[in-house]
Formats: C-alpha cells, sequence, structure tokens
C-alpha cells in the first residue's frame, strides 16, 4: 500500500475502506474514510487488504530542521499531558507519548519565534503530578537558564493539576525571565486540538521582557486568543472546553494573539531585564493536607491528620470560610498540637473573612488563619513551601503575606 492508494483493509475489529493518508508512524496506517473521518489502524492489526484505485499524490512528509534564524533561545521542557499526547487509535485512549522535540516538528513555526531548545524531563499524566516531581523540574528549569543561556521557559504540562504545579514553581523560583506553563484540552493529532496555539502563544509570552511563572491557555472556546495567566490566580474551571482555565479574583495579564504574534497587556505585570539570573528552592513540607469540608463529614479525619504528624492543614470552607461547629474540637486538637489550620473558602471566587458571622468568630480566636483570596491550591501549596523553610510561629506570619502575587488585598469588581 502507498499514500493515495483506495484499499479497503480487513482488521481484527472489522473492514474499512478509504484513502491511505501520509503517517509519521511507521507502524501505523492513516485512512481517511468515506464519511471523511480520518483514522489510524496498527499494522500489526491488518489481516489481509484489497487496492481498489490509485490516486496519484507528490505528498512527501518534509524533514524538519530544527535550526532556528533566531538567537534567543527559549527551552521547551515536556513532562507529558495531552499538548504533548497522542492518540492510540486501537483503544482510543490518549497516551503520553511525544518528547519536547515532537513538539518542535509538530508546530514547526516556533522556530520563526525563538531558537528552540527541547527535552523530557518526565512523561507522566498530570493526575500522576507529585511534590518530588516540581522538584525536578524546578532543577530543570535551573539548568535550562545556567546552562543553556535560556531566555524563557515554556513547560509541557498535563491540564488536571497544572494549577499545583504553577503555585509550586512560583514560590520555589526566582529568575528574570518568564517560566510558562503550557496545556492542551485536546491532544495534538485532533482536527480541534488546542495544543498549536496554545504553544505558539507560550512561546510568545517566553520572549516577552516578563518576570514569574504564568500559564498560557485558549482565552474562548475558538481559536481567536490566549490568555496569559498569572500562576497563582488561575485554576481549570471546567473539565473539557478549551478556554477552561480562568484567572480567579483578579483579571488575565495579557490577550495573547498567536497568528498574529501579538500581545496585548490588560494587566500589570512585573518587567525583566532578561538577565538570566536564578535561584531555586526545593525544600517543602509534604506533610501538608487540602481538606474539604462538607455537611455532615466527620471531624476525625482531621486527627487522623494530626496524629500522622502532618504539620498544616488547609480547610477549604463554606462561604466566608466556615465549618461546622460539631468538628471544631478536631479542630482545637491540631491547633493544640502545634499544627497550622488555614481557611480557605470553596466558592472559589471571592474570600475569607472570619469578622463576619460567630462561626468566623469562633474559628478565629481558636487560631484559624484565613487565607484572604488564595485559591484552596495555592493556599496548599504555599503552606508546604513555608513550612519548609520556616518555623512555625514564622510561617503563621508569613501566610498573609503576599509573597509572588497570591494575594489581591483588595477585591476587584471586574474579576467575577
Amino acid at each position: 500500500m502507498e499514500v493515495g492508494n483506495y484499499v479497503k483493509l480487513k482488521t481484527k475489529s472489522g473492514e474499512f475502506e478509504g484513502l491511505v493518508l501520509p503517517s509519521t508512524d511507521n507502524n501505523v496506517v492513516n485512512l481517511k474514510l468515506k464519511n471523511g473521518y480520518n483514522i489510524g489502524i496498527l499494522k500489526d492489526n491488518i489481516l489481509d487488504y484489497q487496492i481498489l484505485g490509485k490516486r496519484e499524490v507528490s505528498y512527501k512528509i518534509p524533514s524538519i530542521s530544527l535550526e532556528s534564524k533566531e538567537k534567543e533561545i527559549i527551552s521547551i521542557l515536556s513532562t507529558g499531558g495531552t499538548v504533548a499526547s497522542k492518540v492510540d487509535y486501537e483503544t482510543g485512549a490518549v497516551h503520553p507519548s511525544f518528547t519536547a522535540e515532537d513538539l518542535i516538528k509538530a508546530v514547526p513555526e516556533l522556530l520563526d519565534l525563538a531558537k528552540i531548545k527541547g527535552r523530557a524531563v518526565m512523561n507522566i499524566l498530570s493526575e500522576n503530578m507529585k511534590p518530588s516531581y516540581w522538584v525536578e523540574i524546578v532543577k530543570a528549569i535551573e539548568k535550562e537558564i545556567k546552562n543553556e543561556e535560556a531566555k524563557g521557559i515554556v513547560i509541557a504540562h498535563g491540564t488536571d493539576t497544572l494549577s499545583y504545579t504553577a503555585a509550586a514553581l512560583s514560590f520555589m523560583v526566582d529568575t528574570d525571565i518568564p517560566i510558562i506553563l503550557v496545556g492542551a484540552q485536546r491532544s495534538s493529532d485532533r482536527p480541534s486540538s488546542d495544543a498549536y496555539l496554545n504553544l505558539i502563544g507560550s512561546v510568545l509570552a517566553a520572549k516577552e521582557n516578563i518576570k514569574g511563572v504564568y500559564v498560557v491557555m485558549h482565552g474562548e472556546s475558538s481559536d481567536t486568543f490566549c490568555y496569559l495567566h498569572k500562576g497563582v490566580k488561575v485554576r481549570k474551571s471546567h473539565s473539557s472546553r478549551r478556554d477552561a482555565f480562568k484567572t480567579i479574583n483578579s483579571i488575565p495579564i495579557a490577550k495573547i494573539y498567536p497568528l498574529e504574534r501579538k500581545v496585548e497587556y490588560i494587566n500589570k505585570v512585573e518587567k525583566s531585564k532578561k538577565e538570566g539570573y536564578v535561584k531555586i528552592n526545593t525544600n517543602l513540607e509534604e506533610k501538608v493536607a487540602l481538606i474539604k469540608v462538607y455537611p455532615g463529614m466527620d471531624g476525625e479525619i482531621i486527627n487522623y491528620y494530626v496524629d500522622k504528624e502532618y504539620k498544616g492543614i488547609v480547610l477549604e470552607g463554606t462561604g466566608l470560610g466556615h465549618a461546622p461547629e460539631y468538628i471544631f474540637d478536631n479542630i482545637k486538637y491540631a491547633i493544640d498540637n502545634n499544627v497550622i489550620v488555614c481557611m480557605t473558602t470553596q466558592t472559589i471566587n471571592g474570600r475569607v473573612n472570619l469578622n463576619v458571622y460567630s462561626n468566623g468568630r469562633k474559628l478565629k480566636s481558636m487560631g484559624v488563619i484565613g487565607c484572604e483570596d488564595m485559591l484552596p491550591e495555592v493556599a496548599y501549596v504555599k503552606l508546604m513551601y513555608l513550612l519548609g523553610n520556616y518555623d512555625v510561629e514564622e510561617a503563621k506570619k508569613l501566610i498573609n503575606k503576599n509573597l509572588v502575587g497570591e494575594i489581591e488585598y483588595r477585591s476587584r469588581f471586574d474579576a467575577y
């Protein structure tokens, strides 16, 4: 069989008829069916074939040079996830199978923007992310800046836990260049994929004279623009939409128009000189728990973490930061055992205020610390960072100190 052949394939799953298309994988036959859909079939699953006709084609998959005329180095670090994945056409499952170099080959336009250097740090689905992997990513960032003289870092990451990693890097890395996390809701070999625009948008952001950790994802369901979100103010707010990521309790930093190669700032941002300075801190206290408050919850779960010698607990409370009174004794048990207990709100938007209702005032008098407008996952990561670097009393003082832009002390009317 050759590209351009009309064929009928007999496989283990049935018969398929269509036009043979080019494939970048020698183990897969790509077929355009009569209904217009494309499918990929593993050659090992083909039992027999019949050539029905032939169309002359001159198509050849071009070889791609990784050389760029641009001088500025942008490093793409791959950790896995949908932006770095493709579909297994035998099972329909999505697998994290591309390396960082594959990303560059999939989007050669990136080389028009910068001199791209890419490598895979790990290859995991983001639901398998854990704090020790954050440390690996941080060390990889340091290496790219010091050894490769990168002027911007792009990290390809699965979307499910992307906001946790963005928060962790925000506290763990101090550098004068931008660190951009990017993901995709749909894999790069799907027609509706958002990977292409997100990747171009992330490299455009990495070239900007800004510093800090950010997230670039689709800004709307169509392919017009991406948003640049601050890494400690963003979360995934929809399970499947391409514009799933939203800035919470603030507004995005910028709109990025990948096709026009344009960045339009709509919020304040910290500028950089791109001097390549980098300092990392990999000290994290992993014995911190994030607990959601709900009607009927058993307060013994708090005792469990205390007895397991956890150092901190972040409660995701109701409303302004409340918890049922029948778990107050459990909360007091934690505080009496020198465990820091912080309160966030599960409403996500808005802020904690323990001074309004009697419930909140009682919690505050017990020693529970309200976390202003911090997202629960940000407060969780911040507490890990603080307890990994400071004693308990100093960590308590720093909870509500704005370290990397995680707190907006005044609620914005246009942020909701």
